[in-house]
């Protein structure tokens, strides 16, 4: 009753016998970008400072933690 039924033969797929008539496009390449040593000097600038901050906020939160966490071991020592 739940069983699905299957036809007795399946009809295969469409055969494709298109041919193409026109050959595929030609990949072009990327235009050159020439890179300045000012160009190199901004971005290792940009991304030294954002992992500076990224340091900086990562202590302070771990600075914070400690904080709390030291606080309520006192007050559970003190009871």
């Amino acid at each position: 009753m739940f069983l699905p039924k299957y036809p007795d033969s399946p009809t295969p797929p469409p055969a494709h016998t298109h041919t193409p008539t026109e050959p595929a496009p030609v990949r072009r390449s990327l235009p050159s970008v020439s890179v300045d040593q000012k160009t190199v000097v901004v971005v290792g600038g940009v991304v030294l400072t954002a992992l500076l901050a990224a340091v900086a906020v990562t202590a302070i939160s771990v600075a914070v933690a400690a904080v709390v966490l030291r606080s309520m071991l006192r007050d559970h020592h003190r009871r």
